[in-house]
């Protein structure tokens, strides 16, 4: 297993914060240098040069209707399944949790998840597990 010496990585370069800029522009600039290990005259150096621009003006607000030529967007679709946390009783008869009920932990909107609904119980199963997901037609909302 390899290790590695934060110590003499962290020596290996030092963060110069006071680079000439142009006065004029509203621009923030440093520099991080990385020194070469040995001082011979083929050696390259590594300058990282990192610049913050100034903010640009915020956008006209778009409270118009889209233009013709665009699309309007689509409206969310409602989500699907019962809410998380409501509680539900289980309807698949192979299910250990058959008639049960359980809470609803979280629900995948996904239109092609085949069992979308994971569903918490009270009680474990044989195998010491307390949930399990559930199709939305194998779980009732009980009231």
């Amino acid at each position: 297993m390899a290790s590695c010496n934060m110590a003499s990585a962290a020596s290996g370069f030092s963060l110069t914060p006071n680079v000439a800029t142009n006065v004029n522009s509203g621009s923030k600039s440093n520099m991080l240098f990385f020194p070469p290990k040995n001082n011979s005259s083929n050696s390259f150096r590594l300058v990282v040069r990192a610049s913050e621009e100034a903010a640009a003006p915020p956008a006209a607000a778009t409270t118009a209707a889209p233009a013709e030529g665009e699309a309007a967007p689509k409206p969310k679709p409602p989500p699907i399944g019962p809410k998380r946390g409501a509680k539900v009783k289980i309807l698949r008869r192979e299910s250990y949790w058959y008639n049960g009920i359980g809470s609803v932990v979280a629900v995948d909107q996904d239109p092609k998840s085949r069992y979308p609904v994971v569903v918490r119980f009270n009680k474990v199963n044989y195998a010491n597990v307390s949930t399990n997901n559930y199709a939305l037609d194998e779980i009732e909302e009980v009231k």
